[in-house]
């Protein structure tokens, strides 16, 4: 399927969530709502979209509060007006969040001697070298960061091929290859995401728990925000942010309105 297709299809599914969001994912029936559905409908009845940002999360945290059986993720959606085919314009960077993520992350770090130290004393789970790419290696994957100094990159060399795909090998873009260890460590620990354009120059990034409180969502959403438009490429032409909808796991996407968004996170970076 040609990219814009896909895109297309896309957002045309937020969308469709946005005012019904009792449509059900792919691969389920669409003859009968169930209670869940209904009750999401009709706390979204009446409901302006598109919404501010702080308007968007309470109704987004009302809703969850009202059917999910979980604590849901509080993720942000972002479509930008970017050439992803061009390479000066593809983005990937990173922030931390005010807030968190609301869950503890496992942080690795793969450094000798007194640098591997100074992650232990910083914080992370496991530091070394030698020993723990060895785990790596026999399938060892209990970490959600990993960072490395330079001089033990040609180690990771031969884990590319399995690190990649999860998401988990070292980048000098990311602020995870450094000798920086100790910061890098607190950085992860205190919710430093990564945000990266995908082939359709959509941005997924997750802002927090749906028990977090308002403000600390809209901090959180802000700080985001904000590093996303600061990363915009001085090649791309046009208007830069397409779309924006925040959403949660298993609940409503709530467009907001892209010429807003500087304006409105202003107070809060």
């Amino acid at each position: 399927m040609p990219e814009r297709q896909g895109y297309k299809i896309l957002i045309k599914s937020l969308q469709m969530r946005q005012t019904n969001p009792a449509i059900p994912r792919k691969g389920k029936k669409m003859s009968k709502l169930t209670k869940r559905q209904k009750k999401m409908e009709e706390l979204l009845e009446g409901f302006q979209q598109p919404a501010s940002a702080a308007d968007a999360i309470a109704k987004l945290k009302e809703i969850s509060e009202a059917v999910a059986k979980f604590d849901e993720t509080v993720e942000c959606h972002m479509r930008l007006g970017i050439d992803v085919k061009r390479a000066e314009q593809q983005i990937r960077s990173t922030t931390v969040l005010p807030a968190g993520l609301g869950k503890e992350v496992r942080v690795c770090v793969i450094a000798k001697g007194p640098k591997a130290t100074e992650a232990k004393e910083a914080g992370a789970d496991e530091a070394g070298a030698e020993e723990v790419i060895e785990k790596i290696s026999g399938g060892w994957f209990e970490f959600d960061t990993l960072i490395a100094t330079p001089d033990c990159m040609g180690m990771l060399g031969k884990l590319g091929r399995v690190l990649g795909p999860k998401g988990l090998m070292p980048n000098p873009k990311t602020g995870t290859v450094t000798f920086d260890v100790a910061a890098a460590v607190k950085d992860a620990k205190a919710g430093k995401v990564e945000f990266r354009a995908d082939k359709q120059g959509m941005i997924h990034v997750p802002i927090g728990k749906v028990k977090f409180s308002a403000e600390d969502l809209m901090k959180n959403y802000s700080t985001l925000a904000d590093a996303i438009l600061r990363a915009k490429p001085s090649t791309a032409k046009g208007t830069y942010l397409k779309s924006v909808f925040l959403t949660t796991t298993m609940g409503p996407s709530i467009k907001l309105d892209p010429k807003n968004v500087a304006a409105e996170i202003k107070e809060h970076v």
